[in-house]
């Protein structure tokens, strides 16, 4: 079986028919001058002007021709470093110098990325609302159905326990606080699937208070908080994630990290707001993180946010999440 034959360059095929042609057409203006001048052959001295003369022309042909392509070399480069997962670039190929077909051809390809990176925008908003919105129905569900069983039982296992003989009342009340323990659990749990602070307090005041949270739990990890008030608008699908992309981060360091201490950050800078979460714990242990960490680097792409996790030399983790505001060049590309 034969292998696929590699595509010529349209540059050297051009190159190389035009060379073709300024050789035979000087051989042939060489004929004619030396039949008009009465000669029979080239003398030496007029085949080495005629040799001197296709060598300079072959020479500006193809200095010309590399001028002409050049934009069309940049455009393929450009097309190579696209990165489909983000397709709007940070600077925007230029058609300065292009032929009109290259120009018009760069144009279409800006105007492409921009549609992709638009549409692609449009597609993480609607991904986003679809997830909150299933994780409010579950929430309420386990609000509904879940809490209200098992307040139930616990109601139940309490009236037991106060009629039952002595030898059966220790433990229907250790039952009674397995329940208790797993209605709290179905609680955390719905209040984690809904951030309704996030509505009612804004970004900032809802970090505060899962740092509080979180920071009074007795056998859980100190949470020291450096959160700024006074951040640029963020859209509601910006905040979402900063949001969940913390209580992931913590939760991590609170459930894996056996850290005594944890640190959140929320900050602006000139066109973004950076949270950091970081740990002083044991780190990921050789893993890159389970599914959550997954989750979070998923909707952290679908808006384009920039977001690095990785293990300090010290031991522990930090996640940082950039996201560029509405007005930032970057959220503009």
């Amino acid at each position: 079986m034969h292998g696929r034959r590699r595509p010529r360059s349209i540059f050297w095929r051009i190159a190389l028919t035009n060379s073709a042609v300024l050789v035979i057409a000087c051989i042939v203006v060489g004929l004619v001058f030396s039949r008009r001048s009465g000669l029979e052959r080239f003398a030496l001295d007029e085949a080495a002007v005629v040799f001197v003369a296709v060598l300079a022309l072959a020479a500006v042909n193809f200095l010309v021709l590399r001028h002409a392509f050049a934009p069309l070399g940049r455009l393929i480069e450009f097309a190579r470093r696209v990165d489909l997962a983000n397709p709007a670039p940070a600077e925007k190929l230029s058609d300065d110098g292009a032929t009109t077909e290259v120009a018009n051809l760069t144009r279409a390809i800006n105007q492409m990325l921009a549609r992709l990176t638009d549409e692609r925008r449009s597609n993480a908003r609607r991904v986003i609302v679809a997830q909150e919105s299933e994780r409010r129905r579950i929430a309420q569900e386990l609000h509904d159905e879940v809490g209200q069983t098992l307040t139930a039982v616990l109601l139940e296992l309490e009236h037991a326990a106060e009629r039952a003989p002595e030898d059966l009342r220790e433990k229907l009340t250790d039952t009674r606080e397995h329940a208790r323990e797993s209605l709290e659990d179905v609680r955390r749990i719905a209040v984690e699937l809904r951030p309704e602070a996030l509505d009612e307090l804004g970004l900032a005041s809802a970090l505060v208070a899962m740092c509080d949270r979180l920071d009074g739990q007795s056998d859980g990890p100190r949470i020291e908080r450096s959160i700024e008030r006074d951040l640029p608008d963020l859209t509601d699908e910006q905040e979402l994630v900063v949001y969940r992309v913390a209580q992931e981060a913590l939760t991590n360091v609170v459930r894996h990290s056996g850290s005594p201490t944890a640190h959140v950050s929320l900050r602006r800078h000139d066109s973004t707001v950076s949270l950091q979460v970081s740990d002083q714990g044991r780190g990921f242990g050789g893993a890159s993180g389970g599914t959550g960490l997954a989750g979070i680097r998923e909707r952290a792409g679908l808006l384009g946010a920039a977001l690095s996790i990785g293990q300090g030399a010290e031991g522990g983790v930090t996640v940082r999440l950039d996201v560029f505001t509405e007005g930032s060049e970057a959220a503009r590309a």
